[in-house]
C-alpha cells in the first residue's frame, strides 16, 4: 500500500506501488529492466525494508513481522535455480529438511523430475555437484519446482522460471508449475506473452511506477 523504495537515498526504484494479491490468484509483473520487478520481489521477501508505505504478507505488516516467518511463507522459483553441492534428494528437501523419502519422491513425480532422476545410477542420492553443474537446464528448474511443492508455501513468487529452456523441456517445467501454483498467491516475473495469458491481474512497472 503506496510503497516507495530506493537503495540509494533520492533515487527511488519503487514510487508510490499499491496492488492486492488474493489467495489462489496470479498476478503478473512486467516492464523493461530497472523497472523494478525484481526490487518488489526483494521486499516481499524482507531483504529491504521499506522507506514509506505499508507491505502486508499473509495479513502481517512487515515491518511488525518475524523476518522467518515471512520467508517461510514464500516458495520461489527463479531464472537461475539455487541448487547446491549434495545429493537430489537434499535439494528438493531444502526447505523441509525433516521431510521422508516418500514425501521428496511423491513432489519430485509432480514436478515432472522423478524419470530423469531415476535415470541416474544412484538416483535421488546422486550428488549434482557446486550450482548443480550435471543437470540440464530444465532438470535444475524441475529441481527447484519440487523444493517449492515440498516447502508448501502460501505465497509463490516465479521469476520467468522457464525462459532459458527449450521447448520439450520448457513443456515439462510448465506442467510442474501449473500443479506449483494450485491454491497459491503466485506473483510471477513475466518476459513472455504465454506466462501473462492466465494471469488474473498484470502490473506494468515503468521506472518505478
Amino acid at each position: 500500500d503506496q510503497v516507495s523504495f530506493a537503495y540509494n537515498a533520492g533515487e527511488p526504484v519503487l514510487d508510490d506501488i499499491s496492488f492486492t494479491a488474493q489467495h489462489g490468484e496470479k498476478i503478473a509483473l512486467v516492464g523493461e529492466s530497472g523497472g523494478g520487478k525484481s526490487t518488489l520481489v526483494n521486499l516481499l521477501m524482507g531483504l529491504y525494508p521499506i522507506n514509506e508505505g505499508t507491505l502486508s504478507v499473509c495479513g502481517t505488516d512487515i515491518d511488525s513481522a518475524d523476518i522467518e516467518q515471512v520467508r517461510a511463507s514464500v516458495g520461489v522459483v527463479f531464472q537461475e535455480p539455487a541448487l547446491f553441492s549434495g545429493t537430489i534428494r537434499e535439494n528438493i528437501a531444502y526447505g523441509k529438511p525433516d521431510a521422508t523419502d516418500e514425501e521428496v519422491i511423491a513432489v519430485a513425480k509432480r514436478a515432472n523430475a522423478h524419470g530423469f532422476i531415476t535415470s541416474f545410477k544412484e538416483g535421488y542420492d546422486t550428488v549434482i555437484g557446486e550450482r548443480g553443474l550435471r543437470l540440464s537446464g530444465g532438470q535444475k528448474q524441475r529441481v527447484a519446482v519440487a523444493r517449492a511443492m515440498l516447502k508448501n508455501a502460501p505465497i509463490l513468487v516465479l521469476d520467468e522460471a522457464t525462459s532459458a529452456l527449450d521447448t520439450k523441456s520448457e513443456r515439462a517445467v510448465q506442467a510442474g508449475l501449473e500443479e506449483l501454483m494450485k491454491d497459491r498467491t503466485t506473483i510471477m516475473i513475466a518476459h513472455r506473452l504465454s506466462t501473462i495469458a492466465d494471469a488474473d491481474t498484470i502490473i506494468t512497472l515503468k521506472d518505478g511506477h
